[in-house]
């Protein structure tokens, strides 16, 4: 068994126990809340020691911001989501229309993954200056995505009239928010297809111009 073996099935192993921890944080944050979740029961809940739960993932704040990143892109594998399949294929797509439709597909995607751990950052940052700091990061990173596909959208003819890329970022920002999935999917019991029709209808009524009507 060669050197380079042994170390990549250590860091394979690594990885592992980081999945678990963090999938048991994610779990625990979402049923309890931020303050209430200890690395005690996160341990428990992976069924690991504490002192692996901070080797492998490190403290709360750690564990917070770690889940909310698995959440966003659906794996721990380190690929920025600018390089994401889903994000390729946006930029790839010549057509305001189908642009949209990609769009509309991968944010409710991660609205699935991520929105009810964005309520919990939500509740969290009100009293917790990490989770605030953490709620800080995902809104400016949200922001520069939103103006990314404006930027695509109005490089493709695709805004409407009098549509500046700071409004539409700005109203792609407020569509892509979690909240909107948790009332209608979450509370009002409205099926995934539902919403992603109705957020694809709304998206197109609000940003796109005559080329980009279907």
């Amino acid at each position: 068994m060669s050197r380079t073996y042994r170390s990549d099935l250590r860091d394979e192993r690594a990885r592992a126990t980081r999945r678990a921890v963090v999938a048991a944080a994610a779990g625990l944050f979402e049923r309890d809340g931020y303050a209430a979740t200890t690395l005690d029961a996160v341990a428990a809940a992976a069924g690991v020691s504490r002192r692996t739960v901070v080797n492998a993932a490190g403290g709360k704040p750690a564990l917070l911001s770690l889940a909310w990143d698995f959440c966003l892109v659906g794996d721990d594998e380190p690929v920025p989501m600018a390089d994401r399949p889903e994000v390729r294929r946006i930029v790839a797509a010549t057509d305001p229309a189908e642009a949209l439709r990609l769009w509309a597909g991968m944010t409710v995607g991660v609205q699935q993954r991520a929105a009810a751990l964005g309520a919990v950052i939500d509740a969290a940052a009100d009293v917790d200056a990490d989770a605030a700091a953490l709620r800080t990061k995902a809104e400016t990173e949200r922001l520069a995505g939103a103006r990314a596909f404006a930027t695509h959208l109005a490089s493709l003819g695709g805004l409407r009239t009098g549509l500046s890329v700071d409004d539409a970022a700005d109203l792609i920002w407020t569509l892509n928010d979690g909240a909107a999935y948790r009332r209608l999917v979450g509370l009002r019991g409205w099926s995934v297809a539902a919403y992603r029709d109705w957020l694809e209808r709304v998206a197109a009524a609000s940003l796109l111009g005559a080329r980009g009507t279907p």
